[in-house]
């Protein structure tokens, strides 16, 4: 038999599992919900300008140009290899960032599940055990570990649509933490006082956090039977399921916590408290369904940097190609999976825990650790994303480059309205992150973040600078392997 006969294949079912397991991440939800009631048009306006044109560009550049270096290679043809390197890097340092916020999330978690709070020691042992856990994974591909994507998500279906429905009941028989008093609390950037709020744009960063990843769903399309048709119905089915529970959980944390009281970390599993508290069950059994939900929470945070992984990795591995990594970071194993990378990215999240527990531990004025992690690696994902909207801008210009790849239709007028939306609701969402409020007291909080993010550009640039500037349109084996497939 063939050998890629042998290799199992991901169906559309576990692409769907996947895709939700991506993008519906959980520890983005307490600090969505802090949004307030004003949350709900906010997604429905980001569903509209920001989620359909970014999964279906998401589908027509996965399917057009079929590669594991996803966004990477997207960039690439249309830009050259300087700008896809400059993807690659904000692309990777949102990772390691990302993990070391997950790594600090787990050990609050277990603290407010077990009841205690733990030593520092204990602390980093478990923060140090999680990266080395999901860097074991990261050298697996999707196919060979969609059993955990697709439990991921349904754990995530299970402790989201509990909270939705704990939100619901609590709402009917004994009203909302949060109540909707006029129409004015549903509007967005409008403040308590009526009036015109600016820094409500603020919150579109959140949002667009809830709805990134499509693109790593289209390096999956080497594990494929038909990844022209797949992809896009996992975007579309993925993408009504991620909507539908993110906004069960928020809505359950909205009814359970006054606003200005949302923790942006504990908040899902204090609402879980509150709310069975609330309906009168007993001590004991609020804390075996706290135990059990923080338990599957936990499983998620595994489970989501397992998804992401081999999408993240491929980018990477194929940036060190072109000389923006080290070589050794595109050395892949049996399976083709970039493992020198994962390796690697592991070690950067293990400095960034280790240094938070120790700054936290001796500096014990320090903020929430977590957040401070989640707000720079939401800086370093946003600011990767721009070049991708020009790029379809591009790329769909030329033309079909696969036969019967999805295409979006349309005349020029539509297509450049679904590049041109997403792209400055990015550039919205990255400036009012970076600097939330037209005063200076703003960066005597602030200013760990924005000096966070010029050294990340400045640092990047350097890299660059040893990528030979023009297009790398180079084809390797593999991609022609995968558009014959395809064709």
């Amino acid at each position: 038999m063939p050998e890629k006969n042998k290799k199992p294949k991901f169906r559309l079912f576990s692409a769907v599992l996947a895709t939700v397991c991506i993008i519906l991440v959980g520890d983005a939800v307490a600090p969505t919900a802090a949004i307030g009631n004003s949350q709900y048009l906010w997604w429905i306006i980001m569903l509209i300008g920001f989620f359909v044109p970014y999964g279906l560009i998401s589908a027509e550049l996965g399917t057009q140009y079929p590669s594991e270096g996803g966004m990477y290679t997207w960039i690439e043809k249309a830009f050259g290899s300087k700008w896809a390197s400059r993807v690659a890097w904000f692309y990777w340092v949102n990772y390691p960032l990302w993990i070391a916020s997950l790594a600090d999330l787990v050990t609050t978690y277990l603290m407010q599940m077990l009841g205690f709070e733990m030593t520092w020691p204990i602390i980093l042992a478990i923060q140090v055990f999680y990266i080395l856990l999901v860097s074991v994974l990261g050298v697996l591909r999707v196919s060979q570990s969609a059993w955990l994507s697709n439990l991921g998500a349904f754990a995530k279906f299970i402790f989201m649509a509990g909270l939705g429905a704990l939100g619901i009941y609590v709402l009917v028989t004994q009203g909302s933490a949060n109540p909707i008093e006029s129409f004015t609390d549903l509007l967005p950037m409008v403040g308590a006082d009526g009036k015109f709020d600016f820094t409500g744009l603020g919150f579109v960063a959140l949002i667009i956090f809830n709805m990134l990843g499509f693109e790593v769903v289209s390096t999956f399309s080497g594990d494929m039977s038909n990844p022209k048709k797949e992809i896009p119905r996992a975007v579309i089915l993925g993408g009504v399921l991620i909507a539908v529970f993110y906004l069960l959980a928020s809505f359950g944390i909205g009814v359970a916590i006054p606003l200005d009281e949302i923790p942006t970390d504990s908040g899902l599993l204090d609402s879980y408290q509150i709310l069975l508290t609330t309906i009168g069950l007993s001590a004991g059994a609020i804390k075996a369904v706290i135990v059990v939900v923080g338990g599957l929470f936990i499983y998620t945070l595994i489970a989501n940097i397992s998804s992401w992984n081999f999408g993240v990795n491929s980018v990477i591995a194929y940036a060190a190609e072109d000389g923006a990594f080290p070589k050794s970071w595109m050395k892949r194993n049996k399976d083709g999976v970039p493992y020198v990378v994962s390796i690697w990215t592991g070690v950067v999240a293990l400095v960034i825990a280790i240094a938070g527990v120790i700054v936290a531990e001796f500096i014990p004025d320090i903020s929430n650790l977590f957040w401070t992690f989640f707000s720079l690696s939401l800086v370093c994902l946003l600011m990767c994303y721009l070049p991708m909207f020009l790029a379809f801008l591009k790329l769909h210009k030329r033309g079909p480059a696969v036969k019967g790849g999805y295409w979006i239709e349309g005349g020029k007028f539509k297509i450049t309205l679904f590049a041109i939306v997403p792209f400055v609701l990015l550039l919205i969402a990255l400036f009012f992150t970076l600097f939330p409020e037209f005063n200076l007291e703003m960066f005597s909080y602030n200013w760990p973040l924005i000096v966070g993010a010029c050294i990340a550009i400045i640092l990047g640039e350097i890299m660059v600078m040893h990528v030979k500037d023009g297009k790398n349109l180079k084809t390797t084996k593999k991609e022609e392997a995968l558009n014959a497939h395809n064709e």
